[in-house]
């Protein structure tokens, strides 16, 4: 399996999304323009933060973690593919960002941060064509009263078609997201972008990030054989445990047929409740 060049990778690919956001200067030009403010952030963030309650619990990565002067939280993430899941993924996210933020022992809830969820897609999750999709929570009898629970979900779409809803810069950053390159970075007008893209541009040609990204596709390509080496064993595993029930129950003839029709082995599989 051939893997993409470092020089290939755009701001939407994850490796290059978090080296270029550990950079606390990218970082906050992403979330001024996001945001249209001037962003303050407390500290340098972080990337591939590991989140979880309790040992046994479900973990979480997130892509880029930072907080802000006034304690408010951001995680941002990249998502080239439609999992079809991000509203309710982003939604366990929520949880366990929220569960991290209360001390031990604390009983005061309104001292919970301020947090905001942030997906940044290369397609319409939504399909309404907004670049922009913003979610808080708001009474459905009466939409004037909020819940403010300081809890924020954006979901951006590089392929909006709606431009007068949002601020032209941020049109710039999403298409630059998606293609980060010279002839995307040269046709922005944001001062911003083109400093982020110099930026990007000295990750690429690091000879430190090349090794850091070779060792990252070398222990992804080194997981995705073992997986695929337990599933070739489970899949023996299996066939073996039908072909005894099989001839148990004196169906022999199913067995040539079992071999060959993968559609068929499934229901016998599920005909003898083999896992």
């Amino acid at each position: 399996m051939g893997r993409k060049q470092l020089s290939e990778l755009n701001l939407l690919d994850r490796f290059l999304f978090n080296e270029a956001m550990e950079d606390p200067e990218n970082m906050k030009t992403v979330l001024d323009i996001i945001f249209e403010q001037d962003m303050s952030l407390k500290s340098a963030p972080q990337s591939e933060k590991e989140v979880r309650t309790l040992p046994d619990n479900r973990q979480i990565r997130l892509d880029v973690y930072a907080w802000d002067e006034e304690e408010n939280v951001y995680d941002t993430e990249a998502q080239k593919e439609d999992t079809k899941n991000l509203p309710k993924r982003s939604r366990f996210y929520q949880a366990l960002l929220d569960c991290n933020l209360m001390e031990p022992g604390s009983i005061d809830f309104n001292a919970l941060n301020y947090v905001f969820i942030i997906t940044i897609a290369s397609f319409d999750i939504f399909g309404k064509g907004l670049y922009k999709y913003t979610f808080r929570m708001k009474c459905e009898e009466d939409e004037s009263v909020e819940l403010n629970d300081g809890a924020t979900r954006i979901f951006l779409n590089c392929h909006g078609t709606h431009p007068e809803s949002v601020n032209p810069e941020l049109i710039e950053l999403l298409k630059y997201m998606e293609h980060s390159t010279n002839e995307t970075a040269g046709k922005c007008h944001s001062k911003k972008i083109q400093l982020l893209h110099q930026k990007v541009c000295q990750i690429r040609s690091s000879e430190k990030v090349e090794a850091k990204f070779m060792k990252a596709w070398e222990e992804k390509e080194m997981e995705r054989q073992r997986a695929f080496a337990e599933g070739e064993r489970s899949g023996e595993e299996r066939l073996s445990k039908l072909i005894v029930k099989l001839s148990e129950a004196g169906r022999e003839s199913d067995v040539i047929k079992a071999a060959s029709d993968e559609k068929y082995r499934e229901q016998l599989f599920d005909e003898f409740e083999i896992e």
